[in-house]
């Protein structure tokens, strides 16, 4: 019997359009498509890794559930110790308090901080807004919070560009946690880092969430990354999501065309583990315009004419006795024993 999970964020058919407007009077001629009808479960305690290429959605999605994106349409709901509300609906007093739950850590360390704060004044803020008046108080918690991520505590007085990219991106981190949240968006938090620095960050990131129960979202374009952190992993394609699945399954049955073109591009050094490249022919369609049908189909080798016309569904199959979510016409007739290409 599988173990039950408990459900910290419930999205529910999400959406986030952003109108594009032209002419004189400024009229909206259409919109882009960022985020497209999107439901997904996040669970308290587990890293849910979000890949894709570049401008599929996944910075948008993350932004629209912490409120720094107004989302479209849908539902965001968030547990609140059993109480369960809508992010979407909440007044400005309300949305305060959530956003003490959820935290974010921005990609670039260097533009992240303010520069002409002390490392001090920009974690201070967040304390006063929630109610920690005395500045020996606040000193305490920050000189801790920079003991947690590695570093000393006396570096609070000290300036941005008096540290490492890597440094910047432990401050980043430590303002996230002064709060102590549950759920950190992680917004591709080493992908500006030198390599040896991301193994420190990661490991770093694993611990914390070990210590500090610590759910996460970790938004990366990086395919060894997402899979050395990722308890699930969700694969994002033009605004929606086409496979969901635990990470070790992900990588073990790669079912979406688009999921296997994109682990066929990671470097492996070892050569028993090398597969073949596959090159996906043409662009990224314009999420302005999506094409119709599934959104993958002008550039997918095993496209069908279903796939043309009629969008295919988040599907569940249960492989090896593991839920295996994916969106795709050809993995569903295969399934059915309707299929008789080749794959």
């Amino acid at each position: 019997m599988k173990k039950e999970r408990e459900v910290l964020l419930s999205l529910n058919n999400v959406k986030t359009y952003f109108p594009v407007k032209k002419g004189v009077m400024k009229k909206t001629v259409g919109y882009v498509k960022a985020v497209d009808d999107i439901s997904i479960d996040v669970y308290k305690g587990e890293t849910l890794g979000l890949v894709g290429e570049s401008g599929c959605g996944k910075t948008t999605l993350g932004k629209s559930i912490l409120q720094l994106v107004p989302a479209t349409d849908g539902e965001m709901n968030y547990n609140f110790d059993g109480d369960v509300k809508d992010l979407r609906t909440l007044d400005r007093k309300s949305l305060d308090a959530a956003r003490k739950r959820m935290q974010i850590v921005f990609q670039d360390p260097h533009s992240s901080l303010n520069p002409s704060f002390t490392i001090y004044q920009s974690l201070s803020d967040p304390l006063k807004k929630f109610g920690v008046e005395k500045k020996e108080d606040r000193r305490k918690i920050i000189g801790d919070l920079l003991e947690a991520v590695n570093m000393r505590a006396e570096y609070m007085d000290r300036y941005p560009h008096e540290f490492s990219g890597g440094q910047r991106q432990r401050i980043g981190i430590a303002r996230a946690l002064s709060v102590n949240p549950e759920l950190i968006v992680c917004d591709e938090a080493v992908s500006a880092l030198d390599v040896s620095i991301q193994a420190q960050v990661l490991n770093l990131l694993k611990k914390l969430k070990e210590e500090r129960d610590l759910t996460y979202i970790f938004i990366t374009h990086d395919l060894s990354v997402v899979e050395y952190i990722s308890d699930r992993i969700a694969v994002m394609y033009l605004g929606r999501i086409v496979e969901l699945a635990e990470a070790d399954e992900l990588y073990k049955n790669k079912l979406h065309p688009y999921t296997q073109a994109l682990l066929s591009a990671i470097f492996v050094a070892e050569p028993d583990r090398k597969t073949n490249r596959i090159i996906l022919e043409g662009d990224v369609p314009s999420p302005m315009n999506p094409p119709s049908g599934c959104s993958f189909h002008p550039r997918c080798s095993y496209c069908m004419d279903v796939c043309k016309v009629e969008r295919p569904a988040l599907k569940k199959y249960e492989i090896d006795g593991t839920d295996h979510y994916v969106a795709c016409h050809m993995v569903e007739q295969k399934k059915e024993g309707k299929y008789n290409g080749e794959i």
